[in-house]
């Protein structure tokens, strides 16, 4: 492998319709995947109960790092792309993909496969290695 492009941050935003697998609720969490996510239910007193599954497509966000490579973009708000639901991703609707004061940032809210509902929110920031300006 060669150098690293970037290093990714992801953060859960929230959950939206999530089946209930216990008495009355669920403990739901996440696990990050390279190239795709994992929501369980956390259970103190027997196994996880499988919660879905979702995937997106990381190449988006890369190729969007490029562009505001190119482009020289640090400071303000500029959208560099739109992605819009297809085969390879799980998205719910379209997400914007923009550079927000030299960081690189998509929203996304995914569809959970095979499990009856639930949706699952996350942005996705791709840091740099070679922008200096970049937190």
């Amino acid at each position: 492998m060669g150098e690293p492009l970037g290093q990714l941050k992801v953060t859960v935003v929230r959950g939206k319709g999530l089946v209930i697998r216990d008495f009355k609720s669920s403990d739901p969490y996440v696990i990050v995947k390279l190239g795709n996510q994992e929501v369980f239910d956390r259970d103190h007193f027997k196994a996880d109960d499988k919660m879905g599954h979702a995937h997106v497509s990381l190449q988006p966000i890369v190729s969007a790092a490029r562009l505001r490579q190119i482009l020289k973009v640090s400071s303000g708000e500029t959208t560099l792309r739109k992605v819009a639901p297809d085969g390879d991703n799980c998205l719910v609707r379209d997400s914007s993909i923009a550079c927000i004061d030299g960081e690189v940032v998509q929203d996304v809210w995914l569809r959970l496969s095979d499990v009856e509902s639930g949706e699952i929110q996350l942005k996705i920031k791709f840091i740099d290695n070679s922008f200096s300006g970049t937190r």
